[in-house]
């Protein structure tokens, strides 16, 4: 047996969460020590309990790990840990980093730089409309979108990244093989085709109301910030911007009708010190460092020359519309012919290449 083996079925262990296992990892070295372990030099451990000692050193009695292999092979996807590269810095970071991430897709590099859009399972249009929007604008610039998978503003993120051709990473609150809510079996096919869908839980795992926070803090914890963009008082996104406030990441907050209670969790925010956010620009603003110098073309200012080979097709048409100076965006719309999202969208995509600059009341000037 492995280690990565080893721990797979010390995430089928009941009793054994990701503190504990550090724990153990501390004191016996490897994941496959702790299973050959007895139970008192398990109980040797510090805040190893008598029911963890006798679930661990009898886990062969109750786990099958053999056929929890099989289902992973058989349904597609793989498992990481901590021991390889491409499992999620960020998330390495947290207090409490998940044991194993079971995931069906891939996971980049490219998800360091991720921001979480969450909210309300029961939303409004504007809600709805708002995490479309944002999640298109970042998935168009680069940022990967990460969200959980539910009804509502989960799944408009999720297909506002998708829309846009970006990456978007979906983090369930069940086993990989479950679906949840039913109705987005397509949807996590199309993620998993272009980002990841990755969860903590072992196969067959139902969603529970433990598993729920469980999936939250994976969200905060793999991103640079969260955006939530509708959520009552209760609502579990609530919990995701907790876990972000812990974890020290930025946490923006969609403002809403005051007489809505899906706005009433989003205000709270705000009152307690996150960012208020009206539109992408004040979550990009944060991240500069994302499109940092060397990183971007020399603006046409510096050199006197607009790299031709650094432009999409749509950023082109926007470039092409601000030929004739100061621009309101109503005006790059209706001169590009491209929808407004996309136009706005291409809009950022070139302020962070340093080609145009925005100047008071959403008016656009080419850089020169």
């Amino acid at each position: 047996m492995d280690s990565k083996e080893a721990l797979i079925a010390l995430n089928l262990v009941e009793h054994v969460g990701p503190v504990r296992v550090r724990q153990l990892l501390e004191h016996f070295g490897d994941a496959p020590a702790i299973l050959r372990a007895s139970r008192s030099q398990l109980l040797q451990v510090r805040g190893i309990g008598a029911d963890t000692a006798e679930a661990i050193s009898s886990w062969e009695k109750t786990i099958d790990l053999a056929a929890e292999l099989k289902r992973i092979e058989d349904f597609g996807c793989h498992v990481l840990t901590q021991a390889d590269e491409v499992y999620p810095e960020s998330l390495r970071q947290i207090y409490d980093p998940p044991i194993v991430l079971y995931v069906k897709g891939a996971l980049t590099a490219k998800d360091k730089n991720g921001v979480a859009i969450v909210g309300s399972r029961q939303t409004t249009h504007y809600g709805i409309e708002v995490a479309r929007k944002f999640a298109y604008q970042l998935g168009y610039v680069g940022v990967t979108v990460v969200s959980g998978g539910a009804r509502g503003i989960d799944t408009a993120a999720h297909q506002g990244a998708l829309t846009a051709k970006g990456r978007t990473i979906a983090v369930l609150g069940t086993g990989i093989n479950l679906v949840f809510p039913p109705e987005n079996a397509e949807l996590f096919e199309r993620i998993a085709a272009s980002g990841a869908v990755i969860t903590q839980f072992p196969f067959n795992r139902p969603a529970d109301k433990q598993s729920f926070p469980i999936r939250n803090r994976i969200v905060a914890g793999m991103t640079l910030g969260t955006v939530v963009v509708e959520a009552n008082l209760t609502s579990g996104a609530l919990i995701t911007a907790n876990f972000a406030t812990e974890y020290g990441r930025q946490i923006f907050a969609v403002p809403g009708r005051i007489d809505s209670p899906r706005s009433k969790g989003c205000h709270e925010l705000i009152k307690k010190g996150a960012k208020l956010c009206e539109g992408v620009e004040d979550i990009l603003s944060e991240f500069e460092y994302l499109f940092p110098q060397t990183n971007r073309p020399p603006a046409p200012n510096e050199t006197g020359v607009l790299p031709a080979l650094e432009l999409s097709e749509n950023e082109r048409k926007v470039y092409d519309t601000l030929g004739g100076g100061e621009r309101s965006i109503d005006e790059v719309i209706r001169h590009s012919g491209l929808p407004s999202s996309t136009a706005s969208a291409t809009l950022f995509s070139l302020e962070m290449k340093r080609l145009v600059r925005q100047l008071p009341g959403k008016v656009f000037l080419r850089n020169r």
